[in-house]
């Protein structure tokens, strides 16, 4: 009987290990995401990753804003 119990105990354990193991990381993931996010579009305050994204969805969204200097040289 004990052997049952044990293998309860053990398969409690690994888990609470496992979602201690997958919090740690979601949060990572996040933080990184987040930090990739680093133009940020001065009519809306919407946050992109990359100058060409933004420079897309400048064009889309706010047509009749006049083009930030930063983005009149970049391709889209």
């Amino acid at each position: 009987m004990a052997r049952g119990q044990q293998k309860i105990q053990s398969q409690q354990k690994n888990a609470k290990k496992a979602a201690e193991k997958k919090k740690a990381q979601g949060a990572d993931q996040k933080t990184a995401a987040k930090a990739a996010l680093v133009h940020t579009c001065p009519v809306c305050r919407t946050q992109m990753p990359d100058p060409k994204t933004f420079k897309q969805h400048f064009e889309s969204k706010h047509p009749k804003s006049p083009m930030p200097p930063e983005l009149v040289d970049v391709q889209a």
